[in-house]
């Protein structure tokens, strides 16, 4: 069975993107790392409707997989605390878009 790809593009406030992109860097992906979250790809808008966006794909066996694995991070204290601190002088993201996208068979991932 092929892989599921969730497709996830996240509206900043605006002047807020380098602080999410940091939080992803520095604390967000080591969280993910201890919850077995596999990222496959980041991405910034260079021409497009907005450069607020920063969007993202995970790799995911199944979505039971992703919904026991993603489930699990969204309660991870550490998560909690760093998602509470990063956002002292408030919130980075204004909106989250999100799909969940199956590789066709021509597809170069699988």
């Amino acid at each position: 069975m092929s892989k599921i790809y969730e497709l996830r593009v996240y509206r900043c406030v605006p002047g807020k993107l380098p602080a999410l992109a940091k939080r992803f860097e520095t604390k967000t992906l080591k969280i993910w790392e201890k919850h077995g979250i596999k990222q496959a790809g980041f991405f910034t808008t260079l021409i497009g409707p907005s450069n607020m966006d920063l969007t993202y794909l995970l790799e995911w066996d199944s979505m039971a997989a992703r919904e026991q694995r993603w489930g699990a991070f969204q309660v991870d204290p550490e998560w909690i605390a760093e998602r509470a601190e990063s956002e002292k002088d408030g919130p980075l993201v204004a909106n989250i878009a999100s799909s969940f996208l199956t590789p066709t068979s021509f597809s170069a991932v699988q």
